[in-house]
């Protein structure tokens, strides 16, 4: 198996428990922003002090390009927006078994049409790409529809 597909079922797995924890986190300390808060000291260590370190241990903790700094902060701000948006779902009535299926069968959707603006496909997409935005759009619904209660 491919080094990277392991590493993106990694992901899979943290981001698929993510919304649960998060949501009993935010109800133990009874405030979304508590929880928010304890979301924002696990990116600092994991995030900044993680890579920090080792670019220190390589002698890398330099020569940052400007517009691959912004993107790359951009990218950051736009996981940490994900987050609250995530967090005050679930300050306004949303349960993760709602809110997380939202969340996880829109964003490949939204990432593959935002991935061909900005690398344009050489060749008209397949048509079943099409279908495949409709099966998971089906996919979702038929998740939220027919979850356990």
């Amino acid at each position: 198996m491919p080094t990277w597909i392991v590493f993106a079922l990694g992901a899979a797995l943290s981001w698929g428990v993510y919304g649960v924890s998060l949501h009993q986190g935010q109800m133990l300390l009874k405030s979304p922003l508590r929880a928010l808060l304890c979301v924002g000291v696990a990116y600092f260590l994991i995030g900044v002090l993680v890579p920090a370190g080792a670019l220190i241990a390589q002698g890398q903790l330099n020569n940052f390009d400007v517009k691959g700094t912004a993107m790359a902060t951009v990218a950051g701000a736009l996981g940490a927006i994900g987050a609250v948006c995530i967090i005050w779902a679930f300050r306004n009535g949303g349960l993760p078994n709602y809110v997380m299926p939202l969340v996880f069968g829109g964003a490949p959707l939204v990432n593959v049409g935002l991935s061909m603006l900005v690398h344009p496909p050489k060749e008209s997409p397949n048509p079943l790409l099409w279908v495949g935005y409709v099966l998971a759009s089906a996919g979702v619904y038929l998740v939220l529809r027919f979850k356990p209660s």
